[in-house]
């Protein structure tokens, strides 16, 4: 067993040429550089804010909603790149690859499986201590007693591991020889594997060609390791499991002869009943295939048959080789499995043992395993595909935001030129524009209110007067949807074009019928802020033009909507020209109260002159404009005034602007053309799912507080805002479609995964999988990705699924989730539509973990299966404002934010959680007390900047600094503070899992009695200052 002793074995010297049998494998991703077929990218979208070069759906020409959905669907291309800047597409770590897929037809879906693959043999490529790789054939001895593998110039007898030396089986990079492996970097962490030998314990480290095959050889020798003492009967076995006793009983039932075989167009309906998904072509084939093996031709099935076909369709190796990783090398889960999966990978918290078994007789299909308690591969896999194990996490699906602060602190569900449903000139006006939004939470409408026939206002696009709607039927349906999605303020954005006779019809009908819903008290100039959502709750908010307050006039004249104004200039030759004028009645000026729309100049204006209650609006040219040339201004601005955003006016095929773009200034109101299917509109509606889908999402603190710094274009770390580290694993995809675009092509795809991160500028990026060739139903992809986030509560993943053989068409599915609604663990993801719709039973499953640089977080968010690798700290650094009073007191900061920092990232060993405990609260309030002897220069910075003889720009820069830290201060204390928290939750948990695991017992009683005083101090710590102090 010289040979064995893969980490043992005596390294050639460094220059050494390999031996004849010993040739050097190649680094991984020289041998994959031209398998990757380059991504295809649509067609850039018109517009000067869209940053996503394409993605501009073509004009709808179909009169119904869904069939102009689905033309422009058609007309569309499919694929957008989100990067702006194409070197944030290359990936900022080193990313790892397997591209081999398994090398068998037969699909695994037993330890007998794994087995025979193992007897079969297959090349591994074997590692050295001394970097150097060697290509091996690895077979299984027929008698199943040892591990053989050549070439080799050792005896054939030494060239093999016995099973009963082995002690344990390893997937990952687990052992010193990977980890001190020059080529280390370059081999998949799902593709290694380590086998552990001997009294010495010794390694043999080897690599396979896939994730696949990886699995099936720890599956396969852990399975034998855990039965070396029992005499191995694999076909008696595999007829004695849960799964083919349960098979038995529904093979039975529905033979109703009692012969023992089916007719196959029976048996193909029956296993279509249990597995919906499956094509019948395929269950025949299958069928076709098994009688061919046994060499017979009949349309008849016998049990063992219909037991094999359903075994080999209906198991999805993937998921075979998770049950049997985490039930330790059972073929099934019982309670304490399934409690220890729930806690480790899914962040179940308080789960019992009950609510596991629970679990078990909901989704175990053997009334067996139900009895007894255990879960097998086809109930695992229903409880995986249910709602319980959904990618989004429930708790978002109810309002969990604060809804008390002011309007002007939330993103708003808005839309553009509601009534359309089809492009701005040719689209009629339909009712069916208001349903729609008003369904999917939409909180902003819009109405263009023009003179009607018979002395009745109406709703139309002016570019196309044919069909115009009347203005009474049109908020009669408002006033029945308004608050069937949300109970959140909705607000009405009036474009009027009426003369004064119609103004005052149209306010007798929208008090008429809205009644006291109508909010038009007068604002307060005491305070500062808008009112909240909670209190505007149920509440009708008009936006329009308003009257001036200090003449007492029965009508006057205003200008034009803003919108309106620059469609007129323009459409005309003079763009120059002054804006219109529109004359309008005192009654529905006074129906304006909480947004005025006022003309926006520059912000130096704004924030002197403005007032809390008037809003302006912004063409797409001039908000990318202005945040581009004062992104810190455009926040600060939104701070305490809303803004609204609408579509520059040469989108005149109805695409959208991309929202991110707007919402990372602040700005509230993003309008969005609704008929327009999309990569934004994914991004507007993924975003919007959030916070109970209400319509209202609460913007990060950095972006709301009085005195902080954020701008929009930030291209590293936000200060006061821990970077976080998503980790995701592209495991399968379900069912996958053939792109509905697609032409002259059979049902036959290529797929392959995007992932999208979108955010702040420092986040957006995008990695992609490698493709599966000629594999719809379960294309196993098995790549593993790692984002850096730098601020979490403004960042949203999209995965889309293309095909990279495409004619006319590659869009398959996608589906986006804002980065603070995932949920940790293995998650099927449900594939959306072009047009959004979710489509049945098609998938994609993946592993989700969120941890912080240093590879901690929150427990439930971690994830045991993800591997940390080491991250260089960064410090948040503070900033000289030029103003040496200030300065010198935010010089007293700066070594407490180093130990804060420290702390937080040293908290993964249990010494220093203990040390954070008991210093946080002495370094919590260092930090604090320099943020509050800060803050009291506040309102005198002005002053103080001018004694110092700073003006103009320098003086900007010292405010600026200032904000940032402040922002610095705050951010890093509530940091510590929650670090503090997680320190604490973590202590209590290891402490509780001590005394159940009854480690106390076996000192004396005196250490059971520190032991239990322990855990009241960490008790009583964790309750005891949460109104004051940490």
């Amino acid at each position: 067993m010289a040979e064995a002793a893969g980490g043992r074995e005596q390294p050639a010297p460094p220059d050494a040429a390999p031996r004849a049998d010993e040739e050097p494998e190649a680094a991984p991703h020289e041998a994959a550089a031209g398998r990757r077929r380059e991504r295809r990218s649509a067609v850039p979208a018109v517009g000067a804010a869209e940053r996503f070069p394409g993605g501009s759906p073509g004009p709808a020409a179909a009169p119904e909603p869904d069939a102009g959905l689905l033309e422009a669907a058609r007309a569309a291309p499919r694929r957008s790149s989100i990067i702006k800047d194409p070197s944030n597409q290359k990936c900022g770590r080193k990313k790892t690859v397997s591209f081999s897929s398994m090398p068998s037809e037969k699909k695994i879906s037993s330890a007998s499986d794994c087995i025979s693959f193992m007897q079969a043999g297959c090349e591994l490529k074997k590692v050295r201590p001394n970097s150097r790789i060697y290509n091996r054939f690895f077979t299984l001895d027929p008698d199943l007693q040892a591990l053989r593998w050549e070439p080799s110039k050792k005896d054939l007898e030494k060239a093999k591991l016995d099973i009963s030396a082995i002690k344990e089986i390893r997937l990952g990079k687990n052992t010193e020889t990977f980890r001190n492996n020059g080529l280390a970097d370059q081999i998949s962490e799902d593709c290694a594997l380590s086998v552990i030998h001997g009294e010495n314990y010794e390694s043999l480290d080897l690599v396979a060609n896939s994730a696949d095959v990886a699995n099936i050889w720890v599956s396969g020798l852990r399975y034998l390791v855990s039965r070396s003492k029992q005499p191995l009967d694999l076909m008696e076995s595999s007829h004695n499991t849960p799964r083919f006793a349960w098979l038995k009983t529904v093979f039975e039932a529905a033979d109703v002869d009692g012969n023992g075989i089916m007719l196959e167009d029976t048996s193909v309906e029956l296993i279509k009943k249990l597995n919906p998904t499956l094509k019948e072509s395929k269950i025949r084939l299958k069928f076709k295939e098994i009688q061919k093996s046994k060499e017979k031709l009949t349309t008849r099935v016998t049990k063992e048959e219909f037991c094999e076909a359903f075994s080999e369709l209906c198991t999805r190796p993937e998921v075979y080789f998770l049950l049997v990783q985490i039930s330790k090398n059972k073929e099934y889960l019982d309670a304490n499995d399934l409690m220890l999966f729930l806690e480790a990978e899914q962040g179940v918290t308080h789960i019992t043992e009950e609510m596991c078994l629970d679990i078990i007789r909901r989704y175990e299909l053997s009334q067996e395993g139900r009895l007894k308690g255990f879960l097998a591969i086809d109930g695992f896999t229903q409880y995986l595909l249910s709602p319980e194990c959904d990618i989004f996490d429930p708790e978002h699906k109810k309002v969990v935001q604060d809804m008390t602060q002011p309007l002007s602190h939330y993103y708003i569900n808005s839309s553009h030129n509601t009534y359309l449903i089809e492009d701005q000139l040719r689209g009629p006006a339909d009712i069916n524009g208001y349903v729609r939004a008003l369904k999917m939470s939409c909180r902003s409408i819009e109405l263009d209110i023009c003179d009607g026939p018979d002395n009745e206002p109406v709703i139309c696009n002016r570019n196309n007067m044919t069909s115009p709607l009347s203005f009474r039927s049109v908020i009669e349906v408002i006033n029945k949807l308004a608050f069937f999605a949300s109970d959140y303020p909705l607000i009405l954005c009036l474009g009027n074009h009426c003369s004064v006779q119609q103004q005052k019809l149209v306010v007798q009908h929208m008090k008429r019928i809205f009644g006291n819903k109508l909010y038009t008290e007068t604002p307060l100039s005491s305070e500062a802020y808008l009112p909240s959502p909670e209190k505007l709750k149920m509440k009708i908010i008009v936006k329009g033009k308003k009257l001036p307050c200090d003449q007492d006039i029965l009508e006057g004249e205003v200008t034009d909507e803003d919108e309106e104004a620059e469609i007129s200039r323009r459409l005309s030759e003079d763009f120059s020209r002054e804006p219109k004028l529109i004359w309008l009645c005192k009654e529905l000026s006074d129906l304006v109260s909480l947004c005025k729309s006022v003309q926006y100049k520059d912000f130096e204006t704004s924030m002197k002159a403005q007032n809390y209650w008037e809003i302006c609006s912004f063409s797409e040219a001039e908000a990318s404009r202005i945040a581009n040339e004062y992104p810190e201004d455009f926040v600060n601005y939104n701070k305490k005034f809303l803004s609204r955003v609408y579509p520059s006016a040469m989108r005149i095929d109805s695409s959208n602007l991309n929202p991110q773009d707007f919402w990372n200034c602040g700005c509230q109101i993003v309008a969005m053309n609704y008929q327009t299917p999309g990569p934004m509109m994914d991004l507007h509606t993924g975003w919007f799912l959030q916070n109970g889908g209400c319509g209202y999402v609460l913007r990060p603190s950095v972006m709301r507080d009085e005195v902080s710094y954020f701008s929009a274009n930030t291209k590293g770390i936000v200060p006061g805002v821990s970077p976080q580290v998503l980790h995701v694993k592209i495991i399968s995809g379900q069912n996958f479609p053939k792109p509905k675009g697609a032409c002259a092509k059979g049902d036959v795809i290529d797929p392959y995964v995007c992932i999208e991160i979108h955010g702040i500028p420092a986040d957006c990026t995008e990695q992609r999988t490698k493709t599966v060739q000629q594999n719809s139903d379960n294309p196993i992809f098995d790549e593993s990705f790692e984002f850096q986030i730098n601020l979490p509560e403004l960042a949203m993943i999209r995965f889309v699924v293309l095909d990279d053989d495409y004619i006319g068409d590659e869009f398959i599915g996608q589906y986006t989730i804002p980065l603070e609604c995932l949920q940790p663990g293995y998650r099927h993801i449900p594939l959306r539509s072009f047009v959004g719709d979710i489509m049945e039973h098609v998938t994609l499953f993946v592993h989700i973990a969120i941890t912080n640089r240093s590879g901690g977080g929150k427990a439930q968010k971690r994830s045991l299966s993800v591997r940390i690798g080491k991250k260089a700290r960064e410090y948040t650094m503070l900033r000289n404002t030029g103003l040496k009073t200030i300065d010198d007191i935010f010089k007293l900061a700066v070594h407490p934010l180093r130990e804060a920092t420290d702390m937080r990232e040293n908290m993964q060993m249990i010494q220093e959680s203990r040390v954070l405990i008991e210093t946080a609260d002495i370094t919590h309030d260092k930090i604090v007390q320099c943020q509050k002897a800060g803050m009291e220069f506040h309102e005198e910075l002005h002053n103080l900047g001018t004694k110092e003889g700073l003006k103009g720009r320098k003086l900007s820069k010292a405010i600026e600094s200032f904000a940032w830290n402040i922002t610095v201060l705050k951010g890093q204390g509530d940091l510590l503070k929650n670090a503090k928290n997680e320190a604490l939750e973590n202590m209590k948990q290891i402490q509780l899992a001590c005394l159940s695991c009854g480690l106390s017992k076996t000192g004396s009683g005196h250490a059971d009695a520190k032991s239990k005083r322990c855990l009241e101090a960490i008790q009583e710590k964790d309750t005891g200052d949460e109104n004051g102090r940490l």
